[in-house]
């Protein structure tokens, strides 16, 4: 048989139609800079600018070299971090919450793509709020579920509406109602009374709120907690709250996360958990059992180190003529391209192969974001991030 008459594989349309992971892309365009402007910056991925602490490095190590911790665990991650991080959470939120409420995964990504599993069905809808987290957009459309947009406004600092969300409850059948908050990629905090008017919203329309907090330990004093929701002793019926350990303890590389739910959730949950990861990973759960009561105040100086950075951010910016900031929190800026720049694709392009500026154009976080560049400065120290203003202002 010839080359040509062989049979080719086919990806499957799910596939097929899934965006390309945008910051492989993004980073590609910075391959044709040739330092011109100073050295590469890449503030594309909203990675921790500092490592995790000597004595996490420790555990780490200790934990790996344990052969106890080369077997397999139980598939909602082991009893020990479970206790442990539904304690950290019960003191954050100032309500009851139980390790058996809560189940370890494999990244907060993959907690969300075996969420999404439990809660649609191909074809059902899932709300989510524009600009929306590509990855998330991404798993429902790998799942044959649709993503809706719920379009937010600069005006309104890009928080959702409840009212504009209903109409699009009535008139389309949606499983689930998705919000990051603090949001990736603008920043935004919604307020705590957004948040329980969703809930009651979902509750109202028989849907799940998926709530993901991945951020929250980098909430002001002041925005802390961030809702009530978990004080609804029957919380579990409409909550399904994601968390990552990633960003809080600088092991993304380590990949875990939590998801707190009912037990009718996590009874099917359950088949998810068994069968997408087995368990999670084993060294770094033994970590970080011992670094969620000992690193607290570690992880209070990174929230203090955050939003140095992002005061530095906001008033380097802040002089640059035509850019507008139209939203700034936690790790991510969200800035509009000023009048006569080309659109997001173009300048973000022109940005890193020119100026050595990396960073994720509008509509990679879905429609209607052709005006705007997310730069996540949390990934740079101050020095690096006092030359933005010039690479930007050179577009």
């Amino acid at each position: 048989m010839s080359l040509s008459a062989r049979i080719r594989m086919t990806p499957s349309a799910r596939i097929r139609g899934t965006s390309a992971p945008p910051i492989p892309a993004a980073r590609a365009w910075a391959a044709r800079y040739a330092g011109q402007a100073g050295p590469a910056l890449d503030l594309t991925q909203a990675v921790p600018g500092y490592p995790p602490p000597p004595e996490l490095l420790a555990k780490l190590g200790e934990a790996a070299a344990n052969p106890a911790c080369a077997g397999y665990g139980p598939i909602a991650g082991d009893t020990a971090l479970r206790d442990a991080l539904a304690d950290d959470m019960a003191r954050f939120y100032g309500a009851p919450i139980q390790g058996r409420d809560v189940a370890i995964t494999a990244g907060c990504n993959l907690a969300f793509a075996m969420t999404m599993a439990v809660l649609a069905a191909e074809g059902e809808g899932v709300l989510l709020p524009t600009p929306w987290y590509f990855n998330h957009e991404m798993a429902l459309t790998m799942q044959g579920v649709r993503a809706v947009p719920l379009p937010t406004r600069a005006e309104d600092g890009f928080v959702p509406n409840p009212a504009m969300a209903e109409l699009i409850m009535k008139a389309a059948t949606i499983k689930a109602v998705v919000l990051v908050s603090p949001n990736n990629p603008t920043g935004a905090v919604y307020p705590p009374e957004v948040i329980q008017a969703f809930a009651d919203l979902c509750r109202r329309r028989g849907a799940m709120l998926v709530l993901d907090e991945t951020y929250r330990d980098f909430l002001r004093p002041d925005q802390s907690p961030p809702h009530s929701l978990f004080r609804d002793p029957d919380w579990g019926d409409v909550l399904v709250h994601l968390y990552s350990f990633s960003k809080s303890y600088c092991i993304p590389g380590h990949r875990l996360g939590a998801i707190a739910s009912g037990p009718a959730f996590r009874a099917e949950l359950d088949k998810a958990l068994d069968t997408f990861q087995i368990c999670p990973p084993r060294p770094a759960q033994t970590a970080l059992t011992w670094a969620i009561p000992a690193l607290r105040e570690w992880r209070e100086g990174n929230r203090a180190l955050m939003a140095d950075r992002a005061r530095a951010f906001r008033d380097g910016v802040s002089q640059l003529p035509g850019w507008r900031l139209d939203a700034i929190g936690t790790y991510f800026a969200y800035l509009r391209l000023p009048e006569g720049a080309p659109d997001a694709v173009a300048a973000a392009e022109r940005l890193a192969a020119e100026q050595g500026l990396m960073g994720l154009p509008g509509p990679f976080f879905g429609p209607g974001q052709d005006r705007h560049i997310r730069l996540a400065f949390a990934n740079a120290g101050l020095e690096v991030l006092a030359q933005v203003p010039g690479r930007l202002a050179n577009l």
